[in-house]
């Protein structure tokens, strides 16, 4: 059976799909990537000044989420919170931690890739705009 152009554009064969947003979690303490860490992704809604939650995923085994936002034509400007919940994965490691859970709010302005990275200890974390 010979397939053609549109049977693999109908089966969505070829197409990779892409994603605006991501994140990666690494324990300093360990030097290791934090794998299995839920993250929820909100998004503030101005009008009513409330956080809309858009997504929950786990970071896998090299401690990221890669699928946030899917580039799917939908203008997701705006700006967003990332939860990352901490106190599981530390109870986990039988770790005493201070934090709970680690809030970072940022916006996104344009079409590009954004990339959240977290370094993270018991008793503290760093974030910055990766790539």
């Amino acid at each position: 059976m010979m397939l053609t152009l549109a049977m693999l554009a109908q089966f969505g064969w070829g197409q990779e799909v892409s994603y605006q947003l991501s994140s990666h979690i690494l324990d300093i303490n360990k030097g290791a990537p934090a794998a299995d860490v839920k993250i929820r992704l909100s998004k503030l809604e101005t009008k009513t000044d409330t956080w809309i939650q858009v997504a929950e995923k786990t970071t896998d085994i090299n401690g990221r989420v890669k699928d946030f936002l899917p580039e799917d034509g939908t203008n997701h400007q705006g700006i967003y919170k990332l939860t990352y919940e901490t106190a599981p994965y530390f109870e986990a490691q039988q770790q005493d931690s201070f934090y709970p859970f680690i809030e970072v709010v940022f916006e996104i302005k344009d079409d590009k890739h954004y990339h959240v990275p977290i370094t993270l200890s018991p008793f503290g974390y760093s974030t910055y705009r990766g790539n």
